[in-house]
């Protein structure tokens, strides 16, 4: 988070010095913030991630994230990332809630680690509903509260130091969502090799569920 207020306020400074257009002014600073917030691991990339490795539902769910990535960028350009930031309550709302959903979820990828259940190879019989998998990617994105501290009040924040070039700050993030989803999921496709062994999927599930403990209990403290 550190580095990406950093780049943020780079791009600030670089943006007002320059006055070359609308691109290095609002489009850019912005798709190099939301990627900068996008770049680290969590519950959604590592769900887009497993999603793109077994080729199940692979464009709907970069599809979900990506939109709904732009409508919290969308309400948090707009202004209410201000207005959240004097909301007190919302905070340890998002906080707590996120931790149960955290906990719960990494412990069902221990489970997962500890049991086997995962690989390539996937029959007709292991394939998850399309429903089950966007009511967990749904999940994953709107009940984690990083995802509104990033797009909704600091993407929000950042973008109303951009008068005038708030719209194309929007886009260039909206923009560094769909890029990045679209290009973990299809990406993951060149792992393929690695993950058709059981033991990678097991060593997989034990990261990821290592990551979602490791997030809850720096809400927990933070």
């Amino acid at each position: 988070m550190q580095a990406a207020v950093m780049l943020s306020g780079s791009s600030v400074v670089f943006s007002a010095t320059t006055g070359t257009g609308a691109l290095w002014a609002g489009f850019l600073p912005g798709f190099l913030l939301g990627l900068s917030l996008i770049l680290v691991i969590g519950p959604q990339n590592a769900f887009v991630l497993r999603q793109g490795l077994r080729g199940e539902h692979v464009l709907a769910v970069c599809l979900t994230c990506a939109v709904s990535d732009a409508v919290l960028i969308v309400v948090g350009v707009s202004g209410f990332g201000l207005l959240s930031g004097r909301l007190p309550w919302i905070g340890p709302l998002l906080r707590y809630g996120g931790v149960a959903f955290l906990l719960a979820y990494g412990a069902r990828n221990f489970w997962s680690a500890w049991a086997g259940t995962g690989g390539l190879v996937v029959s007709a019989q292991t394939v998850v509903p399309l429903g089950s998998v966007l009511a967990t990617c749904l999940a994953l994105t709107w009940l984690n509260p990083h995802v509104y501290l990033d797009t909704v009040v600091l993407l929000g924040s950042v973008a109303s130091q951009y008068d005038g070039h708030r719209l194309a700050f929007g886009i260039g993030a909206v923009m560094a969502s769909f890029v990045f989803f679209f290009a973990l999921g299809y990406g993951a496709r060149l792992l393929g090799p690695i993950f058709a062994r059981p033991l990678a999927w097991r060593v997989l599930d034990a990261a990821v569920g290592s990551v979602m403990w490791a997030i809850a209990f720096g809400l927990l403290i933070g």
